[in-house]
């Protein structure tokens, strides 16, 4: 399987908000780039939403990201339970809010 990521992706355990319809979802994230997210899906209707909101704080950041972005991939992890995730692309973000997820990422990726 090739992978066609641009940029590193870190790995990120936090819960986040993730709107679809303008509702608000909790959602984990499993991991992060400059370019989008990856999320598992905890408790959130079955809907063929693209587009969505996110809203989450970075490890170590007292400041709250706010972005919008759209689902480009949705899979089933195997294992002992169903896990649906789905990977996001950032679509919309502030130039303060995506500096701060760039410095995370190259942060995160120059201590591994």
């Amino acid at each position: 399987m090739s992978d066609k990521r641009k940029n590193a992706r870190v790995p990120l355990d936090i819960y986040l908000n993730k709107y679809m319809g303008g509702v608000p979802y909790m959602a984990r994230a499993a991991d992060i780039s400059h370019e989008g997210v990856s999320l598992a899906r905890l408790l959130e209707p079955e809907q063929d939403t693209r587009r969505v909101g996110l809203q989450f704080q970075l490890p170590g950041s007292t400041e709250v990201i706010y972005a919008e972005g759209e689902v480009v991939r949705e899979w089933v992890e195997a294992g002992a339970r169903r896990d649906e995730r789905s990977g996001v692309r950032f679509t919309l973000l502030t130039q303060r809010h995506r500096q701060l997820i760039d410095e995370y990422v190259t942060r995160s990726t120059q201590a591994h």
